[in-house]
């Protein structure tokens, strides 16, 4: 009966990856300048990745996108970021395939190539390339880490949290951060602590797999957050002032080769005052909010250093390939003097220089929401031009540091010209393997990217890479045999009107001599290639629109949804997806089981201690509603105790006509107790952090000690919003492009 049945036993084995395969580690900092790294010229000091740099390569001709969503999407995939669908932000999708804000299907990542091959891949911090939409409990989860390719995801999905009260994803699901301001907690370190984890738990099951992490910091987006005693050490290096500060990095970044002898410094950007020119007052707040920047990046490279021991600890540093690097360059977001609490401008509240000086010492702690001013974002960008956003060098040089002691025979300094897109590329020629022509059954675009190994181990060599386009908000560009052709697009004015610029980036490192005048025949041969190059690419239509697509994305994603409830037992809502409060009527109520005596805590909270909302009993019984915005507290109290046995506790918004003033009141089974005239209502955003009910998980939004759990017994919350929101599309704008 069993002659014609093979019943020879068989074990299958997974994929094998090819012998020797290193490791990789990617660790991709947030909005770091050109010069910030000490091994690129800065005074902050970061002396692991400089010894990584001394054991390593320095590339000078490193090249992103100008923006965090965008870069992410092509280091990512080894495509162009258009091509991806992620043209912009992750925050809103314009309606064309170049603009999906979503990693698409057809542009495999690294972790999903590596995997068939035996790779195991893990994912720590911000991710933010996948629709914000899409962040909540239900997903969809396809555009998670998890759903493109790595193993296990511990960060956050949008493109900033607050460093003591993070919002946290652990694989799929939304969790609390383990531990507080009060704790000594701050996510770089925790961030540092589970990529330990993940690496040693995997050496610990199968320490013959390579892996895969990549390791996206919070440090240095905004909010600049660190320990205070590192921010008063930078006080003293930084009083000095932005002119100085630029001329020495200078003198040392030519010194240490990383740009050519003779490089000049621009002239400062636009806006941005001679610091000698400065009040005494301004100069000792921007010198403190430089400071908080300056400390983030050295805590992130004391962490960055317990991972690297552990490297070395485990034997595993020799065969894994190391790459430091920034998603852009430093950010203008601060705006021209900064912020110590950003969500006050944010909502129409002003921040004078007299409301910084007096919270001068606050800079970088639980409560704040910091941001430098232009002019040290100028000095980060040293020796270039603009910002973050834009594509002169500011906005997409960048530094690039790679240490493999394994492979790279001759550390030093490359000075090709490269770019994120090529990052794939050459990670797979060093591994030796092909990319797939179909992933999960869909057919792959082209690689798009240019691989760069060839450099390693010879500083002359030629990749082959010529020719590079870039785009953000109508602002253009492309690389092409060594020139660059430039502009910069003043938002809202029609693109013919704009202002080209050309450079030979061969002789004019930081793009100061202006040869279109010269050259016309070159730029216009330039220009036409950008065109062609937009073609191919899916960068058309050109939008340099930026409050308009947030606003669209809003409305179709609520899609007119008003009502909203929330039973007890519910887990945590991210910003992007919980009800909007702003400008706008809206009722909050609580249904509880009949009050007892004693009965405390929150009922419904939605930020942290920068801004947000609570509805909350305190301590003593009373009903307390504190309308948190930018760290302005705008508390109403019943004037008796929540009497027993109410079930009904509530707060209602009435927006005046102008959608800057309402009326708040408290109410208690359907009567009004206590009520407060606003000047003030949410007028551009409620909060990075997001809601819950029943407790205040982060920092707390009012004068209490969190979590604040409601100790009575709570049913559900309902919020409904009236149809009367009046949003200011330019002042929104503003504000987005600060969230960036």
């Amino acid at each position: 009966m069993t002659s014609d049945i093979d019943i020879t036993p068989n074990w299958p084995t997974g994929p094998t990856p090819p012998q020797d395969s290193p490791n990789i580690l990617i660790v991709l900092f947030d909005d770091v300048g050109f010069s910030d790294f000490g091994c690129y010229g800065s005074p902050i000091s970061t002396p692991t990745i400089d010894q990584l740099a001394v054991n390593g390569l320095r590339y000078t001709g490193f090249h992103t996108t100008a923006m965090c969503s965008t870069t992410r999407a092509a280091l990512l995939t080894g495509r162009n970021h258009h091509s991806t669908g992620v043209g912009c932000l992750a925050n809103f999708d314009s309606g064309y395939p170049g603009y999906r804000g979503k990693i698409s299907r057809d542009a495999g990542t690294l972790a999903e190539i590596l995997r068939p091959q035996g790779y195991r891949n893990y994912m720590v911090g911000k991710w933010h390339v996948t629709p914000l939409t899409e962040s909540g409990p239900t997903g969809p989860f396809d555009g998670w880490p998890l759903g493109r390719g790595f193993d296990r995801f511990y960060g956050f999905l949008d493109a900033e949290t607050d460093h003591y009260s993070p919002e946290l994803i652990l694989d799929n699901s939304h969790i609390s951060a383990p531990g507080n301001f009060g704790t000594g907690y701050h996510l770089t370190e925790d961030l540092f602590d589970k990529s330990i984890e993940f690496i040693a738990s995997h050496t610990a099951s199968s320490p013959t797999t390579p892996w895969m992490t990549l390791i996206g910091l919070g440090a240095c987006h905004a909010p600049h957050q660190a320990p205070k005693e590192l921010i008063d050490h930078y006080d003293q290096v930084f009083n000095r002032g932005w002119d100085i500060e630029r001329t020495e990095r200078l003198a040392r970044q030519i010194e240490l080769g990383v740009v050519p002898e003779g490089t000049e410094l621009p002239v400062r950007n636009d806006f941005v005052e001679p610091w000698a020119e400065i009040d005494d007052v301004t100069r000792r707040v921007a010198t403190r909010l430089q400071a908080a920047y300056a400390a983030m990046l050295h805590h992130a490279d004391q962490h960055l250093a317990r991972l690297i021991d552990h490297l070395k600890t485990s034997g595993e540093i020799d065969n894994t390939i190391i790459m430091v690097l920034s998603d852009n360059g430093a950010s203008q977001e601060g705006g021209p003097l900064g912020f110590v609490n950003a969500m006050g401008p944010y909502n129409g509240l002003p921040e004078s220089m007299e409301d910084k000086f007096e919270r001068i010492d606050d800079i970088g702690g639980p409560d704040t929401h910091s941001n430098f001013p232009w002019g040290w974002s100028m000095a980060a960008n040293t020796p270039l031009r603009r910002y973050k956003q834009n594509t002169h060098g500011g906005g997409v040089r960048d530094p690039l540091v790679v240490h493999w002691p394994h492979q790279i025979n001759h550390p030093g300094l490359r000075d090709q010209f490269c770019h994120a897109c090529d990052i794939v590329p050459t990670l797979l020629d060093c591994i030796g393997i092909d990319p797939p022509e179909s992933i999960n059954g869909v057919q792959q675009k082209p690689i798009e990217g240019v691989s760069f190994a060839s450099t390693l181990n010879d500083p002359g060599a030629d990749s082959g890479k010529t020719t590079q386009y870039f785009e953000m908000f109508g602002h253009r560009g492309i690389v092409h045999n060594g020139w660059k052709a430039v502009t910069y697009h003043p938002p809202g004015t029609p693109y013919e009107e704009d202002k080209w610029e050309l450079f030979n980036l061969l002789d004019d490192f930081n793009e100061t001599n202006d040869r279109s005048q010269t050259e016309p025949e070159l730029l216009n041969e330039m220009l036409d290639l950008w065109w062609d190059q937009a073609r191919m690419y899916q960068v058309l239509p050109l939008d340099d629109r930026f409050a308009e697509r947030f606003a669209e994305n809003a409305e179709r994603h609520l899609g007119g949804r008003k009502f909203f409830t929330f039973w007890k037992g519910m887990g945590h809502l991210p910003s992007d997806v919980a009800p909007d409060l702003r400008s706008r009527s809206y009722r909050l109520e609580a249904l509880v089981k009949p009050t007892e005596s004693e009965v405390s805590g929150v009922l419904i909270a939605h930020g942290d201690a920068t801004s947000g909302y609570s509805l909350y009993i305190d301590d003593a019984g009373y009903l307390v509603h504190d309308l948190n915005i930018g760290g302005s507290h705008q508390i109403v109290r019943s004037p008796d105790p929540v009497p027993q046995g109410s079930e009904n506790l509530g707060f209602h918004m009435a927006r005046s006509s102008t959608g800057t003033k309402g009326v708040g009141s408290l109410v208690i089974d359907g009567q009004v107790v206590a009520s407060h005239e606003t000047e003030n209502i949410f007028f551009l955003m409620i909060s990075w952090s997001g809601l819950d009910i029943g407790l205040d998980r982060g920092t707390g939004v009012s004068n209490y000690q969190t979590p604040n759990i409601f100790t009575g017994e709570l049913i559900k919350v309902t919020i409904d919003l009236a149809d009367d929101q009046i949003l200011d599309g330019d002042g929104m704008g503003r504000a987005e492009m600060m969230r960036e």
